[in-house]
């Protein structure tokens, strides 16, 4: 089937009803391009909302509109709308007649619309959804993810027929077996040919096949080629090489149908004895749990915008992903694909039993087996899905009814697919929730806010329980790998219970990463760890945030708190001093890092939560009197660290004293130069510097890219800083940055990492968070250029700009059947 993008021309308004509308209510719509998130435009309030889970947003329920052409020869075709993802409870109607409903929000699903068409005529789709009191963290909602309009003959591939897997691999040669479902919607018996086509990256082709199907009027046939790949390019995370496979049916009239995917040659084994591996190479998960928000650009999953995060996420030594806790973007996919990052793709959040008011816990004994075959079928296909994971901390997997659901799910899974991995994040604590006050009491807490402050002594401690092990037995027997959430207390007792079994630390606290990286390396049978989060996310505000005296321990935050504060990379990419401290951990880096506990808090020490780092920044600019006491942290693999202060040494000390991979001193703050040199056996290993930033005198903006496509899908991130002449940022002198933009383009989100903030990412002006903002461009579609400018209180407006011409996008196209073109110019 062809496959356009119907992303464009929607409008969207709060849903309202019938009567409403007769008495003129409601409000009118906007014109929208998808993917687009409908509930940022509700704003936040303490009252009103879902409170600190959904970062105070207001929930809302949301009206789709588009119109669209219909040309009198498609009464000929079959015609389908994809939707990627539709949070919540999507119900699409055409031309005002009911077609078609998906429940999930996270789901790839199709609606046939051919019924409800008017040929040769305008016709009208309507899509309503709704989020209320349904998500743990930010949902968003509406239609976040992108939409296609598929159409095809009576004779066509089925929008997710065309799969491939490498049975067979060594280094001489592959074994490529390509299925693809055939469906005959006529009303005659057919026989085409299915030319089968395989092209190598460059576009060179490298192994063909053609075979008959003959397939009757109402039947689905399924054509089974094989085709052989000499001196395969395998795909792994270091050498992410990447094939197409093309099907093409042809009849005597010429090509009836067309179908294309990209696919990578690896294999995949595990055990507990030489671990997980790719390709015959151990390969150590270093893993991030991620939301699927965008952080400003709230719950849209634009493509650009998810191959960015993939790519820093990479950047910062993650060679993993988790998609926390929900199917993965189609759009994110391939950038995984394509960068070489490993994911773990995950069902639900709940099954039967729920975690909030009106979760899909109400939907879930109906619609599991249809998002489960969903969430396959987008995946077959993406050599980067290396696990499915059939749930988060479900509360009844501790139970012999849950454990059998989790056996439905399991197997449900692997009778259509059954190349890949199957893990269920387990977590101890949960499954003995019925005895909690008790075993609390036992160790010593009074409740559960005193136990935040210890949290991972009190999991660790409960986790390690026999009982524990006992209720978890055989919800872990149904799986390939066991996840354990914050279960490191199980990792050696598990090993030797239950010799056979292979563990993932499938959610880690991110302070102890220094603890389970030495676990995962030393012990064959631990795969890997993925910490809680690898990139910040909207809602759970402040879980990580540090808490100071007289603030309580609670795990949310108050209003106008938004963002968790736990991520590796806060929610504009940047990253925070605790991804450096992993790197090193990882031994991924060698040089040292350096950071300050902020000064102003320093005789109200914070507490240390389950999540929280320390309160550290990377500067040397404080706004705090010379000789201040400051204490200043460094990162390193080294055994002794050095502190320069303006050239003389202010302190040397031990690494790892306290904590692996850590030095700490207390130093009088000196405006100057602060440089942290480490040692190894005597000898320097490297050098980390910091210097104090003078006033702001301008406006620093550096796009990550100066040409972008045309292309709706790609987006420019533009960086914003407050520079003194020396182009040093100065993270004490915030100040209110307005961004007007002339050109084909538009200013789609504008704000910055503050965790706490009253600012709308929709505005064109926002205040500096420690002297940067970014600000996100997307193209209308034309070509030109765009000219941002960027003015500030007290300096120099600054100009910077953007050309968008006709180019390949860097953004994913997403979906596969039906992509038409020469195989050269495959993604």
């Amino acid at each position: 089937m062809i496959r356009e993008s119907f992303n464009d021309g929607w409008r969207v308004a709060p849903r309202t009803s019938i009567f409403e509308q007769l008495s003129g209510g409601g409000s009118e719509s906007v014109a929208v391009t998808l993917p687009h998130d409908a509930m940022l435009a509700g704003g936040r309030s303490a009252e009103g909302s879902d409170g600190s889970h959904t970062g105070y947003h207001r929930p809302g329920s949301w009206q789709y509109d588009k119109d669209f052409e219909v040309p009198a020869e498609w009464v000929s075709k079959r015609v389908t709308l994809e939707f990627e993802g539709v949070y919540r409870d999507a119900m699409v109607f055409v031309n005002g007649a009911f077609a078609g409903q998906w429940a999930g929000g996270y789901s790839t699903f199709h609606i046939a619309v051919d019924a409800f068409l008017r040929y040769g005529r305008t016709n009208t789709v309507r899509v309503e959804a709704q989020a209320h009191q349904d998500s743990r963290w930010y949902s968003g909602g509406g239609i976040h993810r992108p939409v296609h309009l598929l159409i095809g003959g009576l004779l066509h591939i089925t929008p997710t027929g065309l799969r491939v897997t490498t049975p067979q691999i060594d280094d001489d040669l592959a074994t490529a077996e390509v299925t693809t479902e055939v469906v005959n919607e006529g009303t005659g018996t057919r026989t085409v040919e299915a030319l089968l086509e395989l092209y190598d990256g460059s576009g060179t082709l490298v192994a063909a096949d053609r075979a008959p199907v003959t397939v009757l009027a109402g039947e689905r046939a399924v054509v089974r080629q094989r085709a052989y790949i000499r001196d395969p390019a395998l795909w792994s995370v270091e050498e992410p090489n990447l094939y197409t496979a093309t099907v093409r049916l042809l009849d005597a009239d010429g090509q009836a149908d067309e179908a294309r995917t990209t696919f990578g040659i690896r294999s995949l084994s595990v055990d507990p004895i030489r671990g997980l591996r790719i390709n015959g190479t151990p390969v150590k998960l270093r893993g991030a749990c991620v939301h699927h928000d965008n952080g400003l650009l709230g719950a849209a999953a634009i493509g650009r915008a998810e191959e960015r995060r993939v790519r820093l996420l990479k950047d910062a030594g993650f060679n993993a992903i988790r998609s926390a806790h929900n199917p993965i973007s189609t759009a994110m996919l391939e950038a995984c694909d394509r960068v070489g990052m490993l994911v773990m793709d995950e069902t639900f959040d709940m099954w039967a039993q729920s975690k909030t008011h009106d979760d899909y816990s109400r939907r879930f004994p109906q619609w599991w087996e249809r998002d489960v075959d969903a969430m396959v079928a987008k995946d077959f296909n993406h050599p980067s899905v290396i696990f499915y994971s059939i749930g988060n901390e479900i509360l009844e997997a501790g139970t012999p009814h849950g454990a059998r659901w989790g056996r439905l799910l399991a197997e449900r899974v692997r009778t259509q697919d059954p190349t890949r991995l199957i893990t269920n994040a387990l977590n101890g604590m949960l499954t003995v929730l019925d005895k909690l006050p008790e075993l609390m009491a036992q160790a010593g807490g009074s409740g559960f806010n005193d136990a935040l402050g210890s949290l991972a002594d009190v999991t660790a401690g409960l986790s390690a329980l026999p009982e524990v092990g006992a209720r978890l037995a055989e919800s872990a027997a149904v799986l390939d790998v066991v996840g354990l959430n914050y279960g490191d207390s199980r990792y050696l007792s598990d090993r030797d219970t239950f010799p056979n079994r292979v563990v993932v630390g499938s959610e880690t606290f991110p302070t102890l990463i220094d603890r389970y990286w030495k676990l995962v390396t030393e012990h064959g049978h631990i795969i890997g760890d993925f910490t809680w989060t690898g990139w910040d996310y909207l809602g759970e505000s402040g879980i990580g945030r540090p808490v100071y005296p007289g603030e309580g321990p609670s795990f949310g935050a108050p209003y106008p708190w938004l963002t968790a504060s736990t991520g590796d990379l806060d929610i504009t990419g940047r990253r925070r001093p605790v991804s450096y401290y992993r790197e090193i951990v990882f031994g991924l880096r060698r040089a040292p890092y350096l950071a300050v506990q902020r000064p102003e808090q320093r005789e109200q020490p914070f507490k240390a939560g389950a999540w929280a780092w320390t309160d550290s920044v990377a500067s040397w600019t404080w706004d705090t009197p010379p000789g201040t006491p400051v204490v200043v942290e460094a990162y390193t693999d080294a055994d002794e660290i050095e502190f320069l202060l303006n050239g003389a040494t202010a302190a040397r000390v031990p690494v790892g004293g306290d904590k692996a991979f850590l030095a700490t001193a207390e130093l009088p703050y000196q405006p100057g130069t602060l440089e942290a040199v480490a040692y190894r056996n005597g000898t320097e290993t490297g050098r980390c510097r910091l210097i104090t930033a003078a006033a702001p005198s301008q406006l620093r903006l550096i796009p990550d890219r100066e040409q972008v496509s045309t292309d709706r899908q790609d987006l420019a991130y533009l960086d914003i800083a407050l520079t003194d002449e020396h182009a040093t940022v100065n993270p004490i002198s915030d100040r209110v940055v307005t961004v007007t933009l002339d050109g084909p383009a538009a200013l789609q989100a504008l704000g910055t990492a503050r965790p706490s903030t009253e600012e709308s990412f929709l505005a064109t002006s926002c205040t500096t968070y420690e002297g940067r903002a970014l600000a996100v461009i997307r193209p209308t579609g034309t070509q030109g250029t765009a000219t941002v400018t960027v003015h500030a209180d007290g300096l120099p407006p600054a100009t910077v700009t953007v050309d968008l011409h006709h180019l390949p996008s860097t953004a994913p196209s997403t979906g596969e059947s039906g992509r038409m073109g020469s195989p050269s110019s495959a993604p």
